[in-house]
């Protein structure tokens, strides 16, 4: 066996870079190897997403009388949007203008609760 001549596969030649098995190296000064990017482009948004968005936080800070249409509008575009995911985006901004309707139209009742109350303890306390 001669010292110049390596046999075994598996052992670099003296003065040789060790093999690369599988992998090529990026060429110097190209960009780093992300995830591979998906085709096509992202959805439109549904136009109920923003609707129920924007009348949820209405209903929260100005006017809760939109609060259960933020809620209904919301359900709907969430409802659509989850039949046909690649249709449509914005489910975060529906959901979310749902549970802000959601929570207002709570926040309704509690509030005609409250003013019943004090009707019927006006009425009480008058007639006594």
């Amino acid at each position: 066996m001669s010292d110049q001549a390596n046999d075994d596969p598996q052992q670099p030649v003296p003065g040789q870079p060790a093999p690369n098995w599988g992998s090529v190296p990026p060429a110097p000064g190209s960009p780093p190897v992300g995830p591979p990017q998906q085709w096509g482009s992202t959805p439109p948004r549904h136009s109920g997403a923003t609707t129920s968005l924007v009348l949820g936080i209405l209903g929260l800070v100005l006017c809760q009388l939109l609060a259960p249409v933020a809620w209904y509008v919301g359900g709907q575009a969430v409802k659509e949007i989850d039949a046909a995911p690649w249709s449509y985006s914005g489910r975060s901004e529906a959901n979310a203008g749902r549970i802000m309707g959601i929570i207002g139209t709570v926040l309704i009742v509690l509030g005609v609760l409250v003013v019943l109350g004090f009707i019927a303890t006006a009425f009480t306390v008058s007639t006594s």
